[in-house]
């Protein structure tokens, strides 16, 4: 049995029945469910105000207990609000003391990448509550990677990716494609050398994906990676001025700018089935006719 604890940094739980569901799941499994009274917060299209919002994560500095599991209700917008109120450096003791095991996506993955970047803090990217635990079924595939990710010192990652053969190892990082962009320039966006950068993202059109992988490209960023792993890009739909340009041409262009494999076909964003990655732990990636593997350390768990 482990305690969650939820917190709702971003926009506002449109799906409120989703979200219930998500925490009678969780309680049904026994588990616990603290901070229940966020989910209905509501203050235009924010969940709640920046107040209320950035107390749930400047709080967890003094919440009490091992092996917590903070879990983003949603994404959406709004964390990016936060950024200059956070209380980086207390949460940063808070980890030194019983590391909490922060887990969301999409949104969420400024406050990841502030964390790794201040402090080298490793958090989760992966199932949040309402759009992954409270699904209308929920998936075994993202229960069981959650779960194995949050249990095991050392863990494996399969699938049968797209790229060039490769081997290497470096510090895996990155999560929501257009938030760590908007990162760039700023204090919160980790300045990481030799890592294996994963991506995702959801309604961007396959050219809006180059032009934010460009950005990256251009500001030095992707040369100073080992690889890069591409997660899902749900809603990437090419229209019929495209005429022929798609997600998998993008790709293929990609490889042609950068000296770094890029494997693609990862289970890995906003889809149902989705892995979760710890953001800042060491992986090594391989590569092969056989398929691909992430093996990944380092990264906190919770304990007996």
């Amino acid at each position: 049995m482990s305690q969650f604890h939820l917190v709702a940094p971003s926009g506002y739980c449109i799906n409120q029945d989703a979200a219930r569901l998500g925490v009678q799941r969780l309680e049904a499994s026994g588990h616990r469910v603290a901070n229940q009274t966020i989910i209905p917060r509501r203050l235009q299209r924010f969940a709640g105000t920046e107040q209320q919002r950035v107390a749930d994560i400047n709080d967890l500095v003094t919440l009490e207990g091992k092996n917590q599991i903070i879990l983003a209700v949603r994404g959406g917008y709004g964390a990016s609000r936060l950024l200059e109120t956070i209380d980086w450096d207390g949460l940063a003791r808070r980890q030194q003391k019983d590391p909490l095991l922060l887990c969301g996506h999409s949104d969420f993955t400024v406050i990841q990448l502030g964390l790794l970047a201040l402090h080298n803090v490793i958090t989760f990217c992966g199932p949040m509550l309402a759009g992954n635990f409270g699904a209308p079924e929920l998936n075994a595939f993202t229960q069981e990677h959650f779960w194995r990710a949050l249990q095991n010192p050392r863990f494996n990652v399969e699938w049968q990716g797209n790229g060039p053969a490769c081997e290497t190892e470096g510090q895996l990082w990155g999560g929501n494609l257009a938030m760590l962009v908007s990162l760039i320039g700023t204090p919160w966006l980790p300045q990481i050398e030799n890592g294996i950068l994963v991506l995702e993202d959801i309604n961007e059109h396959p050219f809006r994906v180059e032009r934010m992988l460009l950005q990256l490209m251009h500001a030095g960023i992707l040369s100073r990676q080992r690889a890069i792993v591409l997660g899902s890009f749900s809603g990437a739909t090419p229209n019929d001025y495209d005429a022929g340009y798609t997600l998998e041409t993008m790709i293929d262009y990609l490889r042609t700018r950068v000296d770094i494999p890029v494997i693609s076909g990862l289970a890995f964003g906003h889809e149902q089935q989705t892995v979760t990655l710890p953001l800042g732990a060491q992986a090594i990636l391989k590569h092969n006719e056989a398929g691909t593997v992430l093996t990944i350390s380092g990264h906190p768990i919770i304990s007996a």
